[in-house]
């Protein structure tokens, strides 16, 4: 039970009084304009701005505060009063700066002008932004089309997104990758194989009526913190929740609410998982299969008694298919099997069974701990077929719920940034812009990195991001990356992407999105899309950190401007002018999911755009949903052998993404240190190690390349046997570009294989 769960290396429950201190320690640490305060009370609201920091949906009945730790990180982060000018490059170089670690790059502050890299000094000296547009522009016409890559993380707006991909696609071609492609193109292409849908399919009403909530591999209490405030009111009302993951996560073990004066004078802690079922690194397709076969048992027990069935077949028969096939599979897995792959016993799975067979309304919700294996797309098929096995899709209070990480990540992918054609109207924007987009799909950020290491890429435009620090293979890729004609950043702050410069390189520094974003029409406001496939305005009040600054998508435009040839349907001047006309030429382009975009993208919770699974209507080949029966029982590429590891990649609670904050780890009582490997007593005594002893861990993929991470100390941790963690985007240097999910190319970071060398 959840009073019963070990997580003795934790400083103290989620929330509380420890996330306030995070936050007072951030404020004294980024040195903000008091103002800063004024930002947070809207964060989030009507009328306010969009946290620049996880996707999770917002309220439309709001908190006073509807913000969380990380969120208030990335608002201080952005509106530092720390600056990084030309100045700074006087006194360091490139590569120098490539001995500092991510935290200190952060720490340098925001960048205030466009900066050009100078090869015969080895530093970036500012330049006009008439003469960067000019030379990018004159690079960018003079490639073969197909050697550039447009990639973007997720942070844009849907205005500069839309403009982004329409930018490519008039260049000539789609080479559209994007951030989602390094952890949930899982579920972009699993998903959408079996549901037909590549998003979720839950509202925030559903979530107030659900009776349990299925926790897979998803970290909420420092991936998502303001999700524990409905975990709180569901376990208010009597809903169970049930986490499965190797990790013990604070966040889905005990909450105090900071907005709660009563819980915070007395420190009362919501107990959130019922049952915590650490499940090995990879076994989750034997987990899932185990609560299938307990609902299988049950509803064979049922029909025997002449009860009523467990299993919902007037819904399977309606919308399913693959069902019998399935359910072989389940009858004929021996229980030994799941126990060996999961790692868990037959009785802690039935236990957990027994919760999902009591609720009524049942929501499974998911992270990067599913999407981000070799099978990671078997494992969100299995996850949505214990949901189908009772309908737990498209009804109220049930439904599959992935949890993006990325403020606007799953809506650049709604307007347009996409790689295959398959998803983009071509025939709209041929009508709406006259000229012909291409008709050859893109490149994924896996096959990009892949042709950049072999030569064929010669130039990157990153709207947003630190690639070279987020991709497997990091060192093969920084090599790589410096070997490009032309690298373009749109940046908000110095990172280690920018130390590895092309043979032109720029730093085209943007607004952050608390910052007024003045264009001729006045303050413009921009708009992004969350978790549950809700669209919200959002308008910046602060001033800019640097006159010289320009936004997202006067940075998209002025390059469009530079490269294309005059064309009178590309209006760049207007749109940059007027965002509100992007935003009618995106309702226009995707009529059922924006109309009346300019009217609605302020209202409480956003507008909801919709989502036909969440009707039960199945956008698949077969036009039903489709069980998955697996293969295999696990999600590797790989065999277990004697002194193999399986390592998962993790983020602390003092960073967001690549974003290193601090080195405060408190919920795993990991402080001042990130060059850590956590492993379980057992292990570590087993290995011949002791705690504190620093040993490197070597890739164990049997490809003849050497992958090495040293100077780690060896720290006890609650994890599973064989199942090690170290923290993300380091722990990139161990994983091979080579290592990804079959269906989505999703990079397998969280089972690595590797050894340890003392």
């Amino acid at each position: 039970m959840a009073d019963q769960i070990p997580n003795p290396e934790s400083e103290g429950p989620a929330g509380g009084w420890g996330s306030v201190k995070s936050i007072a320690h951030m404020f004294g640490d980024a040195r903000p304009s008091p103002a800063v305060l004024d930002t947070l009370a809207h964060q989030n609201k009507p009328g306010g701005f969009q946290c620049v920091s996880c996707a999770w949906p917002k309220p439309v009945n709001y908190h006073p505060f509807e913000f969380c730790e990380n969120g208030a990180k990335a608002t201080l982060s952005d509106l530092t009063s720390a600056r990084c000018t030309p100045a700074f490059w006087e006194t360091h170089t490139v590569s120098d700066l490539r001995d500092w670690k991510d935290y200190d790059l952060e720490k340098t502050g925001r960048l205030t002008e466009p900066m050009r890299y100078d090869a015969a000094t080895d530093r970036y000296v500012a330049v006009t932004w008439e003469e960067a547009f000019a030379d990018i522009g004159k690079t960018l016409r003079a490639l073969p089309r197909d050697d550039v890559v447009f990639y973007s993380s997720g942070h844009a707006g849907l205005e500069a997104a839309y403009l982004y991909a329409l930018l490519a696609r008039a260049y000539g071609n789609n080479n559209l990758p994007q951030s989602s492609n390094m952890c949930h193109e899982t579920t972009s292409v699993g998903l959408n194989k079996v549901i037909g849908s590549p998003v979720g399919t839950i509202i925030w009403e559903d979530l107030e009526k659900a009776d349990a909530f299925f926790f897979f591999g998803q970290n909420p209490g420092s991936n998502s913190p303001r999700f524990l405030h409905p975990l709180q009111e569901a376990k208010k009302r009597g809903a169970r929740i049930v986490t499965f993951n190797p990790v013990v996560e604070q966040g889905l073990v005990s909450f105090v609410n900071p907005q709660n004066p009563m819980d915070m004078l007395t420190g009362h802690e919501t107990q959130i998982s019922d049952e915590y079922l650490q499940v090995r690194a990879g076994g989750d397709i034997a987990a899932i299969l185990g609560l299938c076969k307990v609902v299988v048992e049950a509803d064979d027990a049922a029909l025997a008694n002449g009860t009523g069935r467990v299993i919902d077949m007037e819904f399977i028969a309606e919308h399913t298919t693959g069902f019998d096939q399935f359910i072989a599979c389940v009858r004929e897995t021996p229980w030994s099997d799941i126990e060996r792959e999961s790692g868990l016993t037959e009785q802690a799975i039935r236990r957990a069974g027994e919760i999902y067979i009591g609720a009524e309304r049942v929501i499974g919700v998911y992270g990067m701990g599913l999407t981000q294996h070799s099978q990671g797309a078997i494992n969100v098929g299995l996850l949505v077929n214990l949901l189908l096995l009772r309908g737990n899709i498209g009804r109220e209070g049930a439904g599959c719920c992935p949890v993006r990480g990325h403020s606007n990540v799953q809506g650049q992918r709604t307007v347009g940034i996409a790689e295959k054609t398959k998803l983009i109207p071509m025939d709209k924007l041929k009508q709406l812009f006259d000229f012909d987009p291409p008709v050859k799909d893109g490149t994924t950020i896996v096959d990009a990195v892949k042709g950049l290491m072999a030569g064929k890429i010669k130039a990157f435009i990153s709207l947003g991001g630190n690639l070279v620090r987020a991709v497997p293979d990091q060192k093969e890729m920084e090599r790589a990356w410096a070997t490009q004609d032309l690298t373009v950043m749109v940046s908000t702050k110095l990172n280690r992407s920018h130390l590895f410069p092309g043979k032109q390189a720029y730093i085209l520094p943007c607004l952050s999105r608390a910052e007024l974003d003045m264009q001729a029409t006045g303050n413009q406001a921009v708009s992004v899309e969350d978790s549950f496939s809700h669209i919200s305005g959002s308008i910046g009040k602060r001033g800019p950190a640097s006159k010289h600054l320009k936004s997202e998508l006067a940075i998209v435009t002025g390059i469009a401007k530079a490269v294309l040839d005059p064309n009178p349907r590309l209006k760049w001047d207007e749109w940059t002018a007027d965002y509100s006309l992007v935003r009618e030429l995106i309702e226009f382009t995707y009529p059922e999911d924006f109309k009346d975009y300019n009217a609605r993208m302020f209202q409480p919770g956003g507008f909801y755009r919709g989502n036909d699974a969440h009707n039960r209507v199945w956008n698949t080949q077969e036009k039903k949903a489709v069980f998955t029966t697996p293969a295999q029982l696990n999600a590797l590429s790989f065999k277990d052998a004697a002194g193999r590891f399986r390592l998962s990649t993790l983020r602390s609670n003092d960073q967001f993404n690549t974003t290193i904050y601090g080195y405060s780890d408190r919920f795993r009582g990991i402080e001042g240190t990130r060059d850590v490997v956590m492993m379980c007593e057992e292990d570590i005594a087993a290995s011949g190690l002791h705690a504190g002893q620093t040993v490197a861990l070597v890739s164990d993929f049997e490809d003849g390349v050497r992958r090495t991470m040293p100077g780690l100390t060896v720290t006890a941790h609650n994890l599973p046997r064989g199942t090690i963690a170290a923290y993300y985007p380091e722990a990139n240097v161990l994983n091979s570009i080579d290592h990804h999910d079959e269906l989505s190319k999703t990079p397998a970071s969280k089972a690595i294989p590797v050894r340890i060398e003392a």
